[in-house]
């Protein structure tokens, strides 16, 4: 039985996932309006009559009052160590604004679905995983509506920004595709794969708090 959707925020928009999100709630019958928020006005999100935005230029200075009368929030922020410039930078992206943003969630009613990584684990010895561990054993801990996790492997996809390492891996992986199995965990999945999983837990998820592994991705992808 399909949950009941209604408004849905998103931050981390402009990103690879984020992008794919916004397309396809803008074009889910489900969704009524669509509020993005954004540091700079988006000329594509200009045309999708859904969607609005909402220009903030520090995300920190989020408040109740912008969170409230949501059923669904979403969030797709995410850095890198090398684009953010460091690890206390990434710390502040990664960890602090997506915290911030689930505190507020705590007196409202809507469904928090984020996109964190396959190898969260707070004590990890890789930064990045170790982060991304200890911000969803914070949200964990919250007492929060319903949460979704997702914990994507690669991600597939043109960004807008260069990654080197991920693009040769991209091309790599291209070649071999044909080869890797559906069953194999470390499979590379699209941010169309990752976006319409995060809609379908919106619209299906019943239990409190989920986490939807990479072949959960790669599963709701084929139904």
């Amino acid at each position: 039985m399909a949950n009941s959707i209604k408004n849905a925020l998103i931050i981390g928009a402009t990103g690879l996932v984020g992008r794919a999100l916004v397309k396809q709630l803008n074009f889910d019958a489900n969704y009524d309006n669509i509020t993005l928020i954004v540091r700079h006005e988006d000329a594509e999100f200009s045309r999708y009559p859904k969607v609005q935005q909402m220009q903030l230029d520090d995300f920190l200075m989020l408040g109740d009052q912008d969170v409230n009368g949501f059923s669904h929030v979403f969030s797709c922020l995410g850095s890198t160590i090398k684009k953010a410039g460091s690890k206390e930078n990434f710390w502040n992206i990664d960890y602090e604004i997506n915290a911030h943003l689930a505190d507020l969630l705590e007196t409202t009613e809507a469904h928090f679905l984020l996109v964190s990584a396959m190898g969260a684990n707070a004590h990890s010895k890789i930064f990045y995983n170790n982060v991304k561990g200890q911000l969803e054993d914070y949200i964990q801990q919250l007492d929060l509506e319903k949460v979704s996790i997702i914990r994507p492997s690669l991600l597939l996809g043109e960004r807008n920004e260069k990654r080197t390492l991920e693009n040769a891996t991209q091309n790599l992986y291209k070649k071999f595709a044909h080869l890797v199995p559906s069953s194999f965990k470390y499979k590379p999945v699209t941010a169309e794969q990752v976006a319409h999983t995060m809609v379908e837990a919106a619209r299906t998820q019943t239990e409190k708090f989920k986490i939807y592994d990479n072949l959960s991705i790669l599963k709701n992808s084929d139904s």
